[in-house]
């Protein structure tokens, strides 16, 4: 069995995986380069010291019945071979496990749906479709793209979309293209960009975020194509 590569742990959380506490799963290693990614060492895998695994699990297992579960996230946590066995390791626990991914693996992801081992999907959408090889700058294959959004659609399993909303990469145009790209979809996020010194492009350290009405406009408009709109990261 393949072996998951943990670079960082954040013990306790309330707020990636809502309604819940977790822990916290931080693997490394990303197919895309988005230059306003906030985690650089992860996507360019720097960081060389694992977590020990059996450490973490002995520690999921002293905590049941305050932790609800973990959030793992990346990176592209689809990357790692060992994801499935360290999932099923912790469905074993008893405990719900988020997934935070970009998409790009939907045969993982509905094998992981499929084997009931993933309670929660947040996938990230970068861009619409004709933007997203120049948001993430990577070649990127749009079919899978399109399929791992159907099938958080088809509502097997608890999920949401979101997006970093970045001047420069979203506008209202881009707001109504993800929408009909998400048309019908019962969740959609925006979330704020955060300039600072821990970008993956140093020119985006001090790019100004939206102002809070300039996202609100842009949930407006996409309230016309999805259920739920949230906004997070304002004040």
């Amino acid at each position: 069995m393949e072996s998951i590569n943990i670079k960082g742990i954040q013990k306790t959380s309330m707020i990636d995986y809502p309604g819940n506490i977790v822990s916290t799963v931080f693997l490394s290693g990303c197919n895309f380069r988005c230059p306003f990614c906030h985690n650089p060492e992860l996507v360019l895998d720097e960081i060389k010291e694992d977590v020990d695994v059996n450490e973490f699990l002995s520690f999921l297992e002293s905590k049941k019945g305050w932790l609800d579960g973990i959030c793992i996230t990346g990176g592209e946590p689809t990357l790692d071979p060992g994801l499935k066995d360290f999932m099923s390791k912790v469905k074993h626990l008893g405990m719900k496990i988020k997934l935070d991914t970009n998409g790009t693996a939907p045969d993982i992801l509905q094998d992981l749906i499929n084997e009931g081992l993933v309670d929660k999907i947040a996938m990230d959408i970068k861009a619409s479709l004709e933007n997203y090889e120049s948001t993430t700058k990577t070649k990127v294959d749009i079919i899978k793209i399109k399929q791992s959004i159907e099938i958080l659609k088809s509502g097997k399993v608890d999920y949401e979309f979101r997006t970093t909303i970045v001047p420069g990469h979203f506008d209202e145009a881009e707001a109504h293209a993800i929408g009909k790209l998400l048309k019908g979809a019962k969740k959609y996020c925006l979330q704020q960009f955060r300039n600072s010194d821990k970008v993956l492009d140093k020119e985006y350290q001090d790019k100004e975020p939206y102002l809070t009405e300039e996202l609100k406009k842009f949930g407006s408009i996409l309230k016309g194509y999805v259920e739920k709109v949230e906004i997070r990261g304002i004040d």
